[in-house]
């Protein structure tokens, strides 16, 4: 997946707010790129732009996404409807929001294999082995969804994204919601699961610690823009926009000294209308004359580093 110059507004009777502003990056076969960010900073308006599935007022305003060299964007319903859960299938943020209480589970997996043209003896047997695939006996396959535990509920929903084994998975907080113990237990499945099959990820999460655990890259987006990419362990050991800084701030490291956690002050901004410069100055414990009237551009540390501040205004 490459992801170029994305741009999605939400019209309002305020005016169009800027959801995602010029959003590019990559993702290799095989590999886990994180997208994290605070709420509202446009995570999941772009998981919904790549499948598509954004709806009125939301508006997808430019940009590509290429997929195999073919452009998402220019795709027509017919195409779509082939491309998605063949090729990207996505693990929504709650899962029992993401289930229809009134129907079997086995229901909702057959739905998506009877659709793409699977026989129902086939697709039968495809639901017991994705059930055991994730860890669910199959006999739970004639439960409802308010029979099964959250962390079984997230499972079910793992499989019903695996149905037709599509190369790239998008995983909108995946555990959401989900007690501690059960959260690394449904990371390790993902990753075995992934080793296994050999998809992509696109895992997006609001909690930098999961990411740096799981990911191989990963993104730091605020109001609408990537404001910082790199592989998942420099950025944990050397992050340099202080938006990133901030995130590392606040969430507990297990090992090593205790310190105060600082958080990021202020609030985010109105994307109706963003600041000026750079959309972090304002919050920004850094901030320069310059940041308030200058876009930064992006700057390239390393190779696969690179970062939007003027902080770093001497790299290329």
């Amino acid at each position: 997946m490459d992801i170029r110059d994305l741009r999605v507004v939400y019209l309002t009777t305020r005016g169009p707010v800027k959801a995602v502003d010029g959003v590019s990056f990559a993702i290799q076969p095989g590999e886990v790129v994180g997208l994290a960010g605070e709420s509202g900073s446009g995570k999941s308006t772009i998981a919904h732009a790549l499948l598509r599935i954004l709806h009125p007022p939301a508006l997808i305003t430019g940009g590509q996404a290429l997929f195999g060299g073919r452009d998402i964007m220019e795709m027509d319903e017919t195409e779509l409807g082939q491309f998605r859960w063949c090729k990207i299938s996505i693990v929504f943020q709650s899962a029992m929001n993401a289930l229809n209480p009134v129907m079997k589970v086995r229901d909702q997996l057959l739905d998506v294999m009877l659709h793409h043209g699977l026989s129902k003896s086939d697709a039968n047997e495809r639901a017991m082995d994705l059930f055991k695939l994730v860890g669910i006996d199959p006999q739970c396959l004639n439960s409802y969804p308010h029979q099964f535990s959250g962390g079984m509920r997230q499972r079910a929903v793992i499989a019903i994204a695996l149905a037709l084994n599509p190369p790239m998975l998008i995983m909108d907080e995946p555990t959401t919601a989900l007690d501690v113990v059960v959260q690394k237990d449904i990371l390790q499945q993902i990753t075995i699961l992934r080793e296994k099959l050999g998809f992509s990820i696109l895992f997006i999460t609001h909690d930098l610690s999961l990411l740096v655990e799981i990911s191989t890259r990963i993104a730091i987006m605020y109001a609408g823009e990537v404001v910082e990419k790199a592989p998942a362990r420099e950025l944990f050991e050397h992050p340099l926009h202080p938006y990133t800084l901030g995130l590392m701030n606040s969430f507990p490291s297990i090992s090593g000294t205790k310190h105060k956690l600082t958080g990021i002050p202020g609030s985010p901004p109105d994307l109706v209308d963003p600041p000026a410069g750079c959309r972090f100055h304002p919050r920004c414990p850094k901030v320069m004359p310059i940041c308030s009237t200058a876009i930064p551009g992006t700057k390239f540390i390393s190779a696969d580093h690179s970062v939007s501040c003027h902080l770093f205004s001497q790299y290329q």
